[in-house]
């Protein structure tokens, strides 16, 4: 039985890669309840008291516009942290497996980001984001580096849930429409991160690398809102918003502290072709997930 070490069990993705990794091995949870990531000293000890031979980081600092004035803070957990345990993991000849993002990348353009293009990020979440890539790289020989994009799930903060809380109680509803990328489930993420790992422990280090894993398929927010309230309306879901009410504007006219890619389409050629995958459609995914939204609310 493989002992899998995952940090950071009560995130988005966390949560749903305590069930995904169940199939490997067993999973020592590590929350940040029970240890404080910034002491890292202290985090590489209990890790290593597990004797991990995986160790997943579904840690991270996401508060993207406070990065931008607490930019030490968030270097330690998106950089300093994923260096650690990189070398921790090359240290006991363990697989570790990390998770980036769209944010590493300009955003100019039009075309789907390779993961050999330079990386030249906009904000300190991005340039923290790709420390934590180079480090990892650089320290570890046996890693999966995930760049993702637009994470939502069935709980938790993001963008699925918000909408709907908005519409349901506000007539108008301004969303921004020239960013365009993948909306990606964290359940997604995880299952993947589950397939992916399986053929990496069997096939070795020679799978090592970055990946970009998002849905298939491209959007703006302005659409996936749309799309969201569509998927309601047809649920059976109550919304104040009236279809016509929702307005597209640009970046410009929603500023922020921290810049956001106009452009972030990832090319999924790489992870498919390595792994043999079909990555599904991000409208397919949404179904599933506002499926389970409404299940979830039923529960309650």
């Amino acid at each position: 039985m493989r002992n899998i070490v995952l940090l950071a069990p009560n995130g988005q993705v966390g949560f749903e890669l305590v069930h995904s990794l169940a199939e490997l091995g067993y999973v020592h949870c590590l929350s940040r309840q029970d240890v404080d990531f910034t002491n890292i000293n202290m985090l590489l000890a209990r890790i290593s008291q597990h004797k991990p031979d995986i160790i997943v980081n579904a840690a991270a600092w996401t508060a993207v516009d406070k990065a931008e004035t607490e930019q030490e803070a968030c270097f330690i957990l998106n950089a300093n942290l994923p260096e650690a345990l990189a070398k921790l993991a090359q240290q006991i000849n363990a697989w570790l497996v990390h998770y980036s993002s769209d944010y590493v990348y300009s955003g100019s353009g039009t075309r789907a980001w390779q993961e050999t293009d330079v990386a030249e990020p906009l904000s300190v979440y991005g340039a923290s984001k790709l420390a934590g890539d180079n480090a990892i790289q650089q320290y570890c020989s046996k890693y999966l580096i995930f760049r993702t994009s637009w994470i939502y799930a069935a709980r938790g903060n993001n963008f699925l849930l918000t909408m709907l809380k908005l519409a349901a109680n506000h007539d108008t509803l301004n969303v921004v429409a020239d960013q365009i990328g993948a909306p990606t489930p964290a359940k997604l993420i995880a299952q993947i991160t589950a397939l992916t790992l399986a053929q990496a422990l069997h096939q070795g280090r020679a799978l090592s690398g970055i990946y970009h894993l998002t849905t298939k398929g491209e959007i703006s927010w302005y659409g996936f809102a749309q799309a969201i309230f569509a998927l309601a309306r047809q649920q059976g879901v109550k919304l104040k918003l009236e279809p016509q009410r929702c307005y597209a504007i640009s970046s410009t006219q929603y500023p922020t502290l921290a810049v956001r890619p106009l452009n972030s389409r990832l090319s999924l050629n790489k992870i498919e072709q390595t792994f043999n995958l079909q990555l599904p459609s991000w409208q397919s995914q949404l179904t599933l997930t506002f499926i389970e939204w409404q299940q979830t609310v039923k529960e309650r």
